[in-house]
């Protein structure tokens, strides 16, 4: 296994396709970028996908190439924690539409020798899943132990679900919905209006410039993190003290703490993350609506599915708040399929799945552990 160069860190596959995405399209080739821990074992029995949010990335317990900060998801991944590469042998990919090796508007065309800018055709949820799929293939996982993800990651372990349901043994999937509401659409059409209405953007062809629409994504980011925290964890963080100084300039400066720390996470964001990917992966998460494909009834979605299911909300977090989860464990019911849901109190609203949880780190190893 230590031999075999399609395991480990830092590994990327350019696979033939065709991918036929839900927009008609045809993907070729289709490249994914992915990391691998752990072994899979003789029988392909303990394989693990992590799917990751909007923002993330396949660097999920190994240090970031850009940023050089850990991993997004150590706090739950790595030796005896819950997700454990001595029991586990864990994948987890960039989606296709990202930004960090898979195929994306960043990456070349090779029919146009240049990237492929706003020409990417645009992708689904859907379609992310069955190019994780092709790498699986590629991989020579039949059968998934658990696919695990938080927000758009739970959204894919749904998707799994329902896609794949003779490959999914369990889904675990934490923060997340089963489809957009108009709110949530509401907050990504703001980000995208920013990014387009950046003069830099120039229709999404701006990489050979070497100055992407950074302001515009910036402002997207700002818009979207607020919908991460929670209005307590906002107010206990940051109320309404200024930041260093005194009194209001009676400008506008970044005045208050709270301004500040946007305008941090928007710049430090526009380092490691394409503008253009941030409309298609925002789109795709638009367009999930998994009754809508499986006609118009929820419960439809897991029918075949033989998987157990583990959800899990927090009770602050208002982007996917905990009636979302509730609507996903009644379909399940009525479907008939094995599911554990808890609501899990945190006062950092939606992000409370990125950031130190030790009940939630509890509900998934129990659960993994029961499935063993």
């Amino acid at each position: 296994m230590s031999d075999d160069t399609r395991f480990g860190l830092a590994r990327h596959v350019t696979l033939p396709g065709p991918l036929k995405l839900d927009g008609g399209a045809l993907l070729s080739p289709v490249d994914i970028a992915y990391e691998t821990y752990g072994t899979l074992d003789a029988d392909g029995g303990n394989a693990i996908l992590i799917c990751h949010a909007l923002t993330g990335d396949q660097n999920v317990a190994s240090n970031h190439p850009i940023t050089g900060k850990p991993g997004w998801w150590t706090r739950l991944v790595g030796p005896g924690k819950p997700v454990d590469p001595d029991r586990h042998f864990i994948i987890c990919s960039n989606v296709i539409g990202g930004c960090t090796g898979s195929s994306g508007p960043a990456t070349v065309n090779p029919a146009m020798g240049k990237p492929w800018g706003m020409s990417f055709p645009v992708i689904t949820i859907r379609d992310m899943v069955r190019a994780q799929a092709m790498l699986l293939d590629h991989l020579g996982v039949a059968t998934l132990a658990a696919v695990i993800g938080g927000s758009m990651g739970g959204m894919q372990a749904l998707s799994w679900s329902a896609t794949f349901p003779d490959r999914v043994r369990a889904a675990i999937v934490i923060a997340s919905a089963a489809r957009h509401t108009a709110q949530n659409i509401a907050f990504h059409e703001v980000g995208r209006q920013a990014v387009m209405a950046d003069p830099n953007w120039r229709g999404g062809d701006y990489y050979e410039t070497g100055d992407p629409p950074a302001a515009g994504l910036a402002v997207a980011r700002m818009a979207a993190h607020i919908t991460y925290l929670s209005e307590a964890g906002l107010t206990e963080k940051f109320g309404r003290r200024l930041q260093t100084r005194n009194a209001k300039s009676f400008g506008f400066d970044a005045d208050f703490q709270v301004e500040s720390y946007l305008r941090h996470q928007g710049i430090s964001f526009v380092d490691r993350f394409d503008a253009n990917s941030y409309l298609y992966i925002t789109r795709a998460t638009d367009y999930f609506d998994l009754a809508e494909e499986h006609g118009g009834l929820l419960a439809n979605a897991f029918r075949a599915s033989k998987a157990r299911f583990c959800l899990v909300s927090f009770d602050t977090d208002w982007l996917y708040p905990t009636s979302e989860s509730r609507a996903i464990v009644h379909a399940l019911n009525a479907a008939g399929a094995p599911v554990s849901f808890v609501e899990l109190n945190s006062p950092f609203g939606h992000d409370a799945f990125l950031l130190d949880s030790p009940g939630m780190n509890r509900v998934i190893d129990g659960f993994l552990r029961a499935g063993a």
